[in-house]
C-alpha cells in the first residue's frame, strides 16, 4: 500500500490533518505526520520527515504532501526512487490521497487523485 507523509511547519497541524484524513479515509493507510522542528518549534525537520518515510514505507511508494515554503524544500531533500512530492492543497490533497490509497491503488493513481484536489470547488 502507498504510504503518505504530511509535512507541515506545525506539528499540531500535521497531526490534526492526519487525524481528519484517517477519519474520512480509514485507518488502514500508512500515514504519518512530520510537522515542526525536532524540539517542537515551528519549522520543518529533515530528520522527522525521514523517520516518517521509514514508518509508512510498505514498498509501494511514499507520497509527501508539504504545506508551504520550506516544507517543500525539506520534501525535495527526500525525493528519490519511490518517494515523490504531491503539489496539492494540504488538507484536500491529504484526504484525496488517503481515500485513494485505501483502495489499494498504485502510487500513480494516489498521486493523480491528490493532484485532482487542486480543482475541488467549494461553491
Amino acid at each position: 500500500m502507498v504510504g503518505i507523509v504530511l509535512i507541515s511547519h506545525s506539528g499540531p497541524l500535521a497531526a490534526e490533518v492526519a487525524v481528519l484524513a484517517t477519519q474520512i479515509g480509514g485507518t488502514g493507510v500508512p500515514l504519518a505526520a512530520a510537522g515542526g522542528t525536532d524540539d517542537g518549534g515551528v519549522g520543518t525537520s529533515p530528520s522527522l520527515v525521514e523517520a516518517a518515510i521509514g514508518e509508512v514505507d510498505r514498498g509501494d511508494g511514499v507520497i509527501l504532501i508539504p504545506d508551504l515554503g520550506s516544507s517543500v524544500l525539506t520534501a525535495r531533500l527526500m525525493e528519490g526512487p519511490g518517494v515523490v512530492i504531491a503539489d496539492v492543497p494540504f488538507v484536500e490533497g491529504a484526504i484525496a490521497a488517503v481515500v485513494t490509497a485505501g483502495t489499494g491503488a498504485s502510487m500513480e493513481a494516489v498521486l493523480a487523485a491528490a493532484e485532482e484536489s487542486r480543482n475541488f470547488r467549494k461553491l
